[in-house]
């Protein structure tokens, strides 16, 4: 998979420290992945939360933060649309942002 992009993790994880990790593995693992329907993630990714739009929310760092990507399955390509803190999360339209 092709993800987009990367500098809202780095500028994430500068921020949040204990984010840094789990988020280069994620992203590693989203590098390396062949998904191609939600059932692939929810086979790796069992508390992913599978939204419209091909949207799926990730727990991050423990369930800390929520990583919000939405998937064009047949290009191949993940957008990241939100990283951000449970308290953030609850601020936004996971659906549409």
């Amino acid at each position: 998979m092709h993800v987009i992009a990367k500098s809202t993790l780095v500028e994430f994880y500068e921020r949040y420290c204990d984010a840094e990790g789990s988020l280069k593995a994620w992203y590693y693992e989203a590098q390396h992945a062949q998904w191609s329907s939600s059932a692939d993630i929810k086979t790796k990714y069992k508390s992913a939360s599978i939204l419209r739009n091909n949207r799926v929310v990730f727990n991050i760092a423990g369930n800390k933060y929520r990583l919000i990507v939405r998937i064009n399955y047949d290009s191949k390509t993940v957008f990241i649309r939100f990283i951000g803190t449970h308290k953030e999360y609850d601020k936004i339209n996971a659906e549409v942002i």
